[in-house]
């Protein structure tokens, strides 16, 4: 069992974002890649044990100092793995500080079968503060026929807003799962499903903009996507059959949804592409 923990901390330098606070334990990793001109400072998030088993716990957090501007990426693929007993645990705190601008952009969390994760993340975000945050879960690699039948999944968003709880949001799935995969009112036969969750003062203005650019979803049995606004919260969600179908409308919505909000480059980092 691994008990990890990495604590990033960005602030504003006059002319460029620097880092400021760095903590990293086994498995966790931060690594800081060059970046192309116009995109903000970015560690990249590596957990190098490939994987992660029940007991399992990690303890992530992310801060954006006043009038910086970073992002975290995800090195590849989080994979948890079948567990008998224990749950793998992980605990993220993103916050955000008047003028500051933080991306989570991890990429998929890979579900085994039988395995378990409770993941909770908490975004506070002060007035002025802006983040956008995602997450992508895999049901099995359905290209290798696996499928998940049983296990547990608990996947949890908290939202705080001048340390004020404003939106809260959890998923549950437990136990015996092909019951409720298949159903019309549970995820209808979907493998894959995400979310996008974006805060600021803008939030009304930016479901407007996300909207736009939603793909248009012909066949409902497929490629599912819808986007709300909850006050300061909007959130996008994905549900899908294919997982990189799934993959490629949710890359292509970052970029350009980024792009139109905070005037970033309208393209996703090079790990996105490996």
């Amino acid at each position: 069992m691994a008990s990890g923990r990495a604590e990033i901390e960005f602030v504003d330098a006059g002319d460029r974002t620097r880092l400021a606070h760095l903590y990293q334990s086994d498995p966790l990793r931060v690594l800081f890649p060059n970046v192309d001109p116009g995109e903000p400072a970015t560690g990249t998030l590596v957990t190098t044990s490939g994987g992660l088993v029940g007991g399992d716990d990690l303890t992530i957090w992310v801060a954006c100092g006043a009038g910086a501007a970073a992002r975290i990426v995800g090195q590849a693929a989080e994979k948890i793995y079948r567990s008998a007993v224990a749950d793998v645990r992980i605990d993220m705190t993103l916050t955000a500080a008047p003028g500051g601008w933080l991306e989570w952009l991890p990429q998929e969390t890979i579900i085994f079968d039988s395995a378990r994760l409770r993941r909770r993340t908490l975004l506070d975000v002060a007035p002025g503060g802006r983040i956008l945050a995602g997450e992508i879960i895999v049901l099995g690699r359905t290209a290798m026929g696996e499928t998940v039948t049983g296990g547990l999944i608990h996947e949890a968003w908290d939202v705080r807003r001048d340390g004020r709880l404003v939106w809260a949001d959890a998923m549950h799935l437990d136990g015996d799962m092909p019951a409720t995969l298949a159903a019309n009112a549970g995820l209808n036969g979907g493998h894959v499903f995400a979310s996008i969750v974006y805060v600021g003062d803008d939030a009304a203005d930016a479901l407007t903009t996300a909207r736009g650019l939603l793909p248009e979803v012909p066949d409902p049995a497929g490629l599912c996507v819808g986007a709300t606004c909850i006050g300061d919260v909007m959130v996008v969600r994905w549900l899908d059959r294919e997982a990189r179908r799934l993959r490629d409308t949710y890359g292509r919505f970052w970029s350009q949804f980024r792009h139109r909000l905070a005037d970033l480059p309208a393209e996703m980092p090079r790990l996105w592409a490996i």
